[in-house]
């Protein structure tokens, strides 16, 4: 879903060589809770808020540290509202974890979910010309709009649905972020290379 490096995006080049980094984090947050939501048959409630929580929490955090990564203007409407999303997300992350009930990660984690995927979903397109990671904010966004929208339908049949739904758009965001953070990481090196020449 990102752009080619023959093409790089104005605002990327400052950090393009570090920008894979907090993108393959992502990933691997997604991936190994998305794991843990298949794996585990028979979630307690409070395995349910420690393993949601904490995935919301690193979401929440790594989309902060990719937006200082991107060379976004720090000052700029996109990047302020994606470090907000992520704070927001993060926070909601916490609370899942520390109040660990069914109603609450529902509606706390579709709060979170929703607004870091709008965020995401917005600010890729408004940027959708000048920064790599455009494609895979709207991708992301459209993911977490999604998976906010049907989690709270599944509040009755308890923590291994709800992780089932949040695990699923897990899933899917992760081998998206897999796939960006490779292609950023080949790009780099290419970039590199091309320097040292």
């Amino acid at each position: 879903m990102t752009l080619p490096a023959a093409a790089p995006a104005p605002t990327d080049l400052p950090a393009a060589t570090d920008l894979w980094k907090p993108v393959l984090v992502r990933a691997l947050a997604a991936l190994v809770f998305g794991a843990v939501t298949v794996f585990w048959a028979a979630p307690p409630v409070s395995g349910m808020g420690w393993s949601g929580g904490l995935y919301l929490l690193a979401t929440g955090l790594v989309l902060v540290w990719t937006v200082r990564k991107t060379g976004l203007p720090h000052g700029g409407r996109a990047a302020k509202a994606l470090a907000a999303a992520g704070a927001l997300l993060a926070g909601a992350g916490a609370a899942v974890a520390l109040l660990a009930d069914s109603l609450v990660f529902a509606v706390i984690g579709a709060l979170g979910l929703g607004l870091a995927g709008a965020a995401e979903l917005l600010v890729g397109l408004a940027v959708r010309r000048r920064s790599v990671l455009a494609r895979d904010w709207i991708a992301s966004g459209v993911i977490g709009l999604g998976t906010a929208a049907v989690l709270p339908f599944f509040i009755d049949l308890g923590p291994h649905a709800l992780l089932g739904v949040a695990g699923g758009g897990a899933i899917i965001s992760g081998v998206l972020w897999t796939l960006a953070g490779l292609t950023l990481k080949h790009d780099a090196r290419d970039v590199s290379a091309e320097a040292v020449d």
